[in-house]
């Protein structure tokens, strides 16, 4: 199991290392490639040639990308310096570089973005597992009746209606119509009624596509579950039947189930940009929305290798959850 863990952990690196290293290519060396410079665009559109080529020094942009690359890692671990021009700056740890908007550390300008991301993509994901889990098993124990139907014709609805769409539906009805709530972050430690107000409109808009998603898979995963020759057998040895399902055909439900919800919950650390943007949240995809509207290189490279790191991370917890969950799986 240790072995199993450290070489997936080196995997890990390998995979973040790979990542930044063809990010790092996407955004500084194939704009050059078609004539664009990431300098000018750090330095704006009416910057004269001497200034361009200081902030390309500065940065080290005219560097091999190799070099680059080097920096760029060693930067997130013990900070970087930038020097040219006749002055020097220091980026801290984790240094992502400079804003090519703002001039801000990246670092700094994310920073206060994450506990908003995460806020919302935890209340989401718990609201999904329950309704999409519960959903699916109820249609799969139901299946043929109303019920059944009524769950998944709502699934189907789910999975189709944009999240934009049910995001602005949301708004009007709870907020326009009735007043009753609006969208809004406020810190936890400030106010835990208040945070929990705030984000329930994003949380039910932003589950509700994935619940539909869960449902559909539980149902269907349920019904191939209950046909297998070992729940025959248990419900033949007299076993109740809240035993059976919960100890044994739920173990085997719950391995699909928790292959997509690791790599939905990590893909969502990166920032739900639809809704964050629907709703007006300062979070990692908002962030990143605005900075493709602003070119803003640094800030989309920050964001990529948050969300990459988040999803490799995400996919060993659900590795080495597995084994915990299906006996029949076991890590060498």
């Amino acid at each position: 199991m240790l072995a199993y863990i450290v070489r997936r952990l080196f995997a890990v690196v390998v995979m973040l290392l790979v990542v930044t290293l063809v990010t790092l290519s996407i955004f500084f060396l194939i704009p050059k490639l078609t004539g664009s410079d990431p300098a000018a665009m750090f330095v704006g559109k009416q910057a004269d040639p001497a200034s361009i080529e200081g902030i390309r020094q500065k940065l080290g942009l005219d560097e091999p990308i190799l070099v680059q690359f080097w920096h760029f890692v060693s930067g997130i671990f013990v900070g970087r310096d930038y020097t040219g021009g006749g002055d020097s700056i220091h980026c801290a740890a984790p240094c992502f570089g400079y804003s090519f908007k703002t001039e801000q550390d990246v670092w700094t300008m994310l920073v206060d973005r994450i506990p908003v991301t995460l806020s919302m993509v935890v209340g989401a994901a718990v609201l999904w597992l329950l309704m999409g889990v519960t959903t699916g098993v109820v249609s799969a124990l139901k299946r043929g009746t109303v019920i059944d139907r009524a769950a998944m014709v709502t699934a189907l609805a789910g999975v189709s209606l944009p999240i934009y769409f049910t995001a602005m539906l949301a708004m009007f009805l709870f907020r326009t119509q009735l007043g009753w709530l609006d969208a809004k972050y406020v810190p936890f430690a400030e106010s835990p009624g208040g945070w929990f107000a705030g984000l329930l409109l994003p949380w039910v808009t932003l589950a509700f596509l994935y619940a539909a998603m869960y449902a559909r898979l539980t149902r269907a995963t349920m019904l191939e579950v209950l046909g297998e020759d070992y729940i025959r057998t248990a419900r033949a040895k007299g076993l109740p039947e809240p035993v059976v399902l919960g100890k044994h055909a739920m173990r085997s439900t719950m391995t699909p189930i928790l292959t997509i919800f690791g790599m939905d919950l990590g893909a969502l650390v990166g920032g739900a940009v639809l809704t964050e943007t629907a709703f007006n949240l300062s979070g990692l995809g908002n962030a990143a929305f605005k900075a493709v509207g602003d070119r803003d290189l640094p800030v989309i490279l920050a964001v990529t290798l948050i969300t990459a790191a988040s999803v490799v991370i995400a996919n060993l917890v659900v590795d080495l959850l597995y084994a915990v969950i299906d006996p029949r799986v076991r890590l060498a």
